[in-house]
């Protein structure tokens, strides 16, 4: 069942990446998807920040995938805005959601929709733009482990770091 949040502002987005990046277990994969401009590089810096990473975080819009080795975590952050579906076959991505040539750890990949293997049990997150409320956002978990700990998510759990 899809957790759904209406996120008013940038701070807000950062914000629940920040809290999914304190709460996400290992070998978490986060298929994002939304617009340009929805807020997936904002809700993946958070991301970061939730992970204890201090790196500037920054779309691998040309590079493809970013690795941050340093918070409690690793991070693989993985845009595919350039990619068509059949290019993202080469990428190889399944060597980072199967711990088999990197150390097991947290994987987003933007523009999800384009890739053309999905890994398995992944936690679907869309982002939409909405004038003027702001970003809605729909959490899809694909586990009865993510399902628990999205019915913890709330405005308020999100926002309890900035107290």
């Amino acid at each position: 069942m899809p957790t759904t949040l209406t996120l008013p502002s940038d701070r807000t987005t950062f914000a629940l990446g920040h809290w999914l990046g304190q709460h996400l277990s290992v070998g978490t994969v986060l298929l994002l998807e939304g617009d340009l401009g929805s807020g997936k590089t904002t809700l993946t810096k958070g991301l970061g920040a939730g992970l204890g990473i201090t790196e500037a975080i920054d779309s691998p819009t040309f590079t493809l995938i970013n690795e941050y080795r340093e918070g409690r975590l690793p991070l693989y952050h993985v845009d595919l805005y350039r990619l068509t579906t059949t290019d993202t076959s080469s990428l190889f991505l399944e060597s980072y959601w199967e711990g088999i040539e990197y150390a097991p750890g947290i994987m987003a990949i933007e523009w999800a929709e384009r890739l053309q293997f999905l890994p398995p049990e992944p936690l679907k997150i869309g982002l939409t733009y909405r004038q003027p409320t702001g970003r809605q956002v729909s959490l899809i978990p694909s586990t009865a482990l993510q399902t628990s700990l999205l019915e913890a998510l709330t405005s308020d759990a999100i926002l309890a770091h900035e107290v």
